[in-house]
């Protein structure tokens, strides 16, 4: 059965082209690299890993409740909509809702793997071009698992949401180098981390934890490569030309804040758009988590050194100034820290269950 085939909705053509902007980059310096990036690199190589192997397939999932988030979260939840729905329309509103949201996961991260290619080719230096190339691969993985989970566990996709689309058109026409950093390292990737972190801090279920926890852990190796190579840069800029991505931050956050209604599913139920967008409004659970969202990106944004006086404004209107005093390093920490735990302890039980077997063997073959 192909992808077509299990879409809520047409998604369109069956490709979508954005046309290219900017120049490739060649340069002639082959030993010289800053130090923190070649490091960088070298755990980029070192932390590669086989999805078909890491994470255990064989787990089952209910397709009706493939994430196990507790019905609270839904913004419906408590409406006269949720009272009226019968049993089965909630269960498939489940679904559609972990559908629509790991559909934004899978499209946010193909769009990854197409900017980390453009970082390689457009970035003039040769270490920021090493690194971009393990990431590509990064993204490539993320790309298999996202689509893996959604067509053997899930069954359904939803097209790409028009304001995650229209960053990443924004951000792969400018024909200037440093913005896929931007537009991808900085924001798309900041706030998928912080939806993965959310899911995955309060998911029960074993194999969305196990996908969100491993990719995470590659995500902070990302967001700390854009911030490398974005603060040594932007420190050389004008006035102007800061407030020239400044004005780009602005816009690209109220897409993401936007992006995050899921008004796509609630239309599916016959609830009209401004009664969706509505609720969407309303939910307190949804205030909360566009709040947290932003965890990621605000600390981000003013570290690479984009902190002028619109912008702020900006973050005060969205109610998340203050996390730009956020430890981003701490979050990155505890990030590697989970991954390497949940490896841990999956090891511990397998080596446990291989270890009682071997004994029942033995036992087995004493008393024969």
């Amino acid at each position: 059965m192909t992808t077509r085939k299990l879409y809520a909705h047409d998604p369109g053509g069956p490709v979508w082209e954005i046309p290219a902007a900017g120049a490739a980059r060649f340069g002639w310096e082959y030993e010289d690299g800053r130090e923190r990036l070649l490091a960088l690199y070298q755990k980029g190589k070192d932390k590669q890993w086989d999805a078909g192997r890491r994470i255990d397939w064989d787990l089952e999932v209910d397709p009706y409740d493939p994430v196990g988030v507790p019905d609270e979260n839904l913004m419906i939840y408590g409406t006269p909509y949720w009272t009226k729905m019968s049993e089965a329309d909630k269960r498939e509103l489940r679904r559609r809702f972990a559908s629509w949201q790991f559909s934004q996961f899978l499209h946010g991260e193909q769009g990854a793997l197409v900017c980390a290619s453009r970082i390689t080719e457009s970035v003039p230096d040769l270490d920021a071009k090493f690194y971009s190339a393990t990431q590509a691969m990064d993204e490539a993985r993320h790309v298999e698992i996202y689509s893996r989970f959604l067509h053997e566990k899930i069954g359904m996709l939803y097209p790409i949401n028009p304001s995650l689309q229209s960053l990443l058109d924004d951000t792969l026409r400018d024909s200037r180098w440093d913005m896929p950093y931007l537009g991808m390292q900085v924001l798309i990737e900041g706030l998928a981390l912080a939806a993965f972190g959310m899911l995955r801090d309060t998911t029960n279920r074993p194999l969305p934890k196990q996908i969100l926890t491993y990719v995470m852990q590659d995500e902070a190796r990302h967001v700390a490569f854009g911030r490398m190579a974005l603060r040594d840069y932007y420190k050389q800029l004008s006035d102007a030309e800061r407030r020239e991505r400044e004005e780009f931050v602005v816009e690209g956050c109220y897409l993401m804040r936007d992006r995050l209604r899921g008004t796509e599913v609630l239309a599916d139920f016959g609830i009209p758009q401004a009664e969706a967008e509505e609720l969407s409004e309303r939910s307190e659970f949804l205030q909360f988590f566009r709040k947290l969202l932003f965890s990621r990106i605000v600390p981000c944004v003013k570290d690479i050194g984009l902190w002028g006086e619109g912008l702020q404004r900006a973050y005060v209107e969205m109610g998340v100034l203050e996390l730009g005093d956020s430890s981003l390093d701490q979050l990155m920490r505890q990030d590697e820290e989970i991954a390497e735990q949940l490896d841990a302890e999956r090891f511990a039980a397998e080596e446990a269950a291989r270890a009682a077997e071997v004994a029942a063997a033995i036992e087995a073959g004493a008393e024969g």
